[in-house]
């Protein structure tokens, strides 16, 4: 059994992370969970959450204009968050006191601690991009307040600057079906080439072939899959050594590289079973999407496979047919 290993990104559903963007949704959200939660447990100090909620909208707007916006407008916005920040920890200890009562359903302190500590974070980074003129390590961005898990991904694709999504692995057989699939929380595609070899091995033991990109490789998969693999088509990146150079010269290495660009079509009809973009939230929610697309795509490769047999068989069977007089 051969196949064919790639990557691709299955978008999230989130918007452009603008660093005021992000801290725009922390607040808005955070204010709300405060005044269902003083609503619910009759707490004071959340009684015109609406207002707030419209006046601090206002604030961001003044930021947004980049153009017009000065450090008064940036200053005047950040001051007001850092004490709406601070009158919810207040909320946040009174709802975690055992003696206050909250109807059902009114008042989640996890959802106000969650929201607390994403706007303090975007508090500090709009404070040192904008005022301070830093430039904020990618190391400590964060790409959505809603779906933690979606990583800002760029392969240099023409037209595609940036990706904001998650990567997948698949490993798809030699007659179109995939056997398997992989979620790249964090790593790149060198990260995961042995350890989606070997979890696809482990399930289909003669899988002993498979076809890779250049994004695959490292001088660490390479002896890796050269053990797990009979035939490893992984070429390498850069300039090549004459060792490699014969390697890949190999008429068997050429003819099954020349196969692996069939992939691509694997990877667009996943994008028609609900990959293009993922609307379920949180990553628990992506794993099932994920999950139930590679389902539908081997159930949609079986319907043909069966479809194609059955063409088959009826035009022999007209073949065979007399032919009327």
């Amino acid at each position: 059994m051969h196949g064919r290993c790639d990557s691709f990104v299955v978008e999230t559903d989130v918007h452009y992370p603008a660093d005021v963007n992000l801290l725009w949704d922390a607040m808005r959200c955070l204010i709300r969970e405060c005044g269902r939660a003083a609503s619910g447990c009759g707490l004071d100090g959340w009684r015109q959450w609406r207002y707030l909620t419209t006046a601090i909208k206002g604030r961001f707007h003044a930021v947004r204009k980049t153009r017009w916006a000065g450090p008064e407008d940036v200053k005047a916005c950040l001051d007001l968050c850092r004490k709406l920040v601070v009158r919810a920890e207040g909320t946040l200890s009174e709802l975690q006191d055992p003696r206050t009562r909250r109807l059902p359903g009114k008042g989640n302190p996890a959802s106000i601690g969650h929201f607390i500590g994403h706007a303090k974070r975007q508090i500090d980074q709009v404070d040192r991009r904008l005022p301070k003129g830093e430039t904020i390590p990618h190391g400590e961005k964060v790409f959505s307040i809603f779906e933690d898990h979606t990583r800002w991904i760029s392969k240099g694709k023409a037209g595609v600057p940036v990706e904001l999504g998650v990567p997948v692995c698949i490993v798809e057989d030699g007659f179109g079906f995939l056997l398997n699939h992989r979620i790249m929380w964090d790593g790149s595609d060198v990260d995961h080439a042995v350890p989606v070899t070997g979890e696809t091995q482990a399930r289909f033991p003669d899988f002993r072939a498979c076809r890779f990109d250049r994004g695959f490789h490292s001088p660490e998969n390479r002896p890796d899959l050269d053990t797990l693999l009979d035939h490893n088509v992984l070429p390498g990146k850069g300039c090549l050594g004459r060792a490699d150079r014969i390697r890949e010269g190999e008429e068997t290495f050429v003819a099954m590289r020349r196969r692996h660009p069939a992939v691509e079509s694997a990877i667009n009809n996943l994008e028609h079973r609900g990959l293009d973009r993922v609307r379920a939230h949180g990553s628990g929610g992506f794993e099932r999407v994920v999950g139930l697309s590679v389902l539908a795509f081997n159930i949609h490769r079986l319907g043909l496979s069966v479809r194609r047999r059955r063409q088959v068989l009826l035009k022999r069977r007209r073949e065979r047919l007399p032919l009327a007089a």
